[in-house]
Order: structure tokens, then C-alpha cells, then sequence
């Protein structure tokens, strides 16, 4: 596989909105590795797209990839 799937080689990221892009970048590049045929990828959002549970299980998806962003990122937590 020559595409990284992490985009920016890092999960550090400087704001919790950066770290959600990152999440949402990092879950299309999950879904490109599993089915590189873009055709089938294209053909397949038809059905997805229209299918509000397949929709909260793509939420989901980008939920985990945050969590681990959040976690990496000590939840953007300042030192007092």
C-alpha cells in the first residue's frame, strides 16, 4: 500500500477541530484502502448515501478514528 493512512504522519494535531478533519481524512482513507476501485466505491455510495444506518455506522467510524486523535493529542488539555 503506497498511500499513508495518516495523512499528515502525525496524529498530533493543534485544536480538537484539526484533530476531527484528521479523523474524517484518516476514516476516507480507510475506506480507499479496503476498496481501491474507485467505480465500485462510486457505485456503492449510491446505496449508502440513502441509508441512514449505514450513515451512523460511517459516523462511527470517524468517531473512533477522534478518539485515538483526542487521546494522542492528551484531549488538548493545557498544563496548569
Amino acid at each position: 500500500m503506497s498511500t499513508s493512512l495518516v495523512p499528515t504522519n502525525s496524529l498530533i494535531t493543534a485544536t480538537p477541530d484539526e484533530g476531527r478533519q484528521l479523523a474524517i481524512k484518516m476514516a476516507r482513507l480507510v475506506i480507499k484502502a479496503t476498496q481501491p476501485d474507485e467505480a465500485i466505491r462510486q457505485k456503492l455510495r449510491e446505496i449508502y448515501e440513502n441509508d441512514a444506518a449505514l450513515l451512523i455506522q460511517i459516523s462511527q467510524v470517524v468517531a473512533s478514528e477522534f478518539a485515538t486523535i483526542a487521546a494522542a493529542n492528551n484531549y488538548w488539555s493545557t498544563p496548569e
